[in-house]
Formats: structure tokens, sequence, C-alpha cells
């Protein structure tokens, strides 16, 4: 087990590589980062000595070497915008994305879970209702349901807070905003794989021995569905760290999704990086997380072996 988690671990360090490779060459084609760091009337001696500030005046492999050699102390370099170290000024922003997307996630889990499963066990109009519920939750766009959020909640009922953050109310709108659709493509999933646990023969089997419905219902059907519900979940939490860049705006939710908004329109390339390997290593670190659920789950499943 120890060295199939080593494996797991290399090959995450080989993503956050290439994910680091591939921002690093992305933010440069977006234009020159310079542009933002001078007045239109800069001279060209003031333009070549802030290239060579920031190390912009070598060439883009050697660019890249210096940002892995000071990234692997640690070291993201210096904020555009800010002038402070781009991790901390990450850093400190990373846990309001977190608590927006596990609180986010907690719904999604609480209200996709029970509806998904009373669907499948039940069928009929229940089904129908949560068929149509998790289309339109699926088919509507973040952004959107935001505005409406706001404008609805905030501004003609006057309940909620439009924006900021550091109250629980703050939080209810972006939460309900960020796992609409989270909620949508988990209840359709829970309600497929529960139905089609529910017609396997050992689900016979268990009624044929006068087990109760419950017990089979959540000792032995949600048991033998869990693998694709985990790997959805596992998946959308790193969708809804990554993803909330959008709602985030939105509602002026000071997370990294926000401040990463922020540095794209002012070319701030340390902070789009810093924030960009973080979300990055996040993601990995929850997929390996999601390989470790499968073998409690299902011990017959080994990491790393292969059919």
């Amino acid at each position: 087990m120890g060295g199939l988690l080593l494996q797991r671990v290399w090959q995450g360090v080989v993503v956050l590589f290439a994910v680091s490779l591939f921002s690093f060459v992305l933010i440069f084609l977006s234009g020159d980062p310079v542009a933002a760091l001078v007045p239109l009337n800069a001279r060209q001696e003031d333009i070549a000595n802030i290239r060579h500030q920031y190390n912009l005046d070598q060439p883009l492999p050697v660019q890249y070497l210096l940002f892995l050699g000071r990234a692997a102390r640690g070291d993201m370099g210096e904020s555009f915008r800010y002038r402070t170290p781009a991790l901390p000024l990450v850093l400190s922003r990373l846990p309001n994305t977190v608590l927006l997307a596990v609180v986010s996630l907690l719904l999604t889990a609480l209200v996709s879970l029970p509806l998904g499963i009373l669907a499948a066990r039940y069928g009929g109009p229940l089904d129908t209702l949560a068929s149509f519920l998790s289309l339109l939750a699926i088919s509507m766009p973040s952004f959107w349901l935001g505005v409406i959020f706001i404008i609805v909640f905030a501004g003609a009922l006057r309940w909620l807070p439009a924006s900021g953050a550091g109250t629980w109310k703050q939080l209810i709108l972006p939460t309900l905003t960020v796992s609409t659709f989270s909620i949508g493509l988990l209840t359709r999933l829970v309600r497929r794989s529960v139905g089609e646990t529910l017609r396997r023969e050992f689900v016979t089997v268990a009624r044929a021995k006068g087990l109760k419905e419950a017990h089979i219902l959540w000792g032995h059907v949600l048991r033998n569905s869990a693998i694709p519900i985990v790997t959805v979940m596992g998946l959308q939490f790193g969708a809804l760290l990554g993803g909330s860049v959008v709602v985030e705006t939105v509602f002026a939710w000071p997370g990294v999704g926000w401040l990463m908004i922020q540095a794209i329109e002012a070319r701030d390339l340390p902070v789009i990086r810093a924030a960009v390997l973080i979300l990055a290593v996040f993601i990995v670190v929850i997929n390996l997380l999601v390989d470790l659920i499968y073998t409690w789950l299902d011990p017959r499943i080994k990491l790393g072996a292969r059919p």
C-alpha cells in the first residue's frame, strides 16, 4: 500500500508540473504583463528596468526555470498589484473559498442523497419531480442564478445581504448558487445508481430473507452504489473550488476566485500562478483521498491494480 501511495503522489507531482507549465505559457499568450505595470507615457528605459526587475527580459524557458526554483522554496514572487508576496496573499483568501466549497458540498449531499434514493426506491410522481428539478438545476447558469438571487432575496425581499463575507447570512446566497448545479447532477446520479442496484440479485435475496427495507436500502444498496457517488462528489468538490470564480465575483466573496479575476484583469502574473497551483494541489489531494475511500468501500479494489 505504501508503494502504491507513493506512486499516486508521484503522479500528482507530474500533474502539478504540467499545470504549472501550461498556466505559465497560457498567461503569456494573453499579452505583455508590463503593459499593466507602466503608464502609457512611460519611457523605454523605465519599461526595460521593470522587465529586468521581474526577469521578464529573459527567454520564456529561463523564466519558467526561475519560477520553478522559487516555487520549490515556497516563493511565488511578488504581486504586481499589491506589492506583497503572492503565495501568502492567495493563502489568506483560501479559507473563504474552502468554506464556500465545503458548505456547498454538504448542502449538495443533504439534498441529493435523500432525494435520489427516494426517487429510485418509490418511483412514480416523486421520481418525475426529482428528475424535473435536477434537470432544471443543471440547466441554469450559475452567474445568472446568482444575479436572480440577489435581485429577489437581497433587493426585493431584503432578507439576505448581496455581497461580502463574515456572517452566516452572507454565506447563504453564494452557497445556494454554487451548489445548485451539483445538487442536480448528484441527484440524477444517485437515482440511477441506486435504481440499478435495487434490481440486482442480492437485493432480492435480502428481501427473501426477511430483512427490513430500510436495512436493505441503507446497509446494502447504498454501500454498493457508493463508488460512483463518491467519485462524482470528489470531482464536484474540486469543481466547487476551481469553479467558484464567477460566483465569488458576482457576490464579491473575498476568496481565491475573486482574487484571481482581479489578478487576470491586472495581469498580475505571480498571483495568477500561485492561485492556479494552490487550487491544483487541492484537486490532486482530493483525488488521492477519493482513491483511498474506494479501498475502504470495497476491499477488492487495490490502488494501482490493473484489470
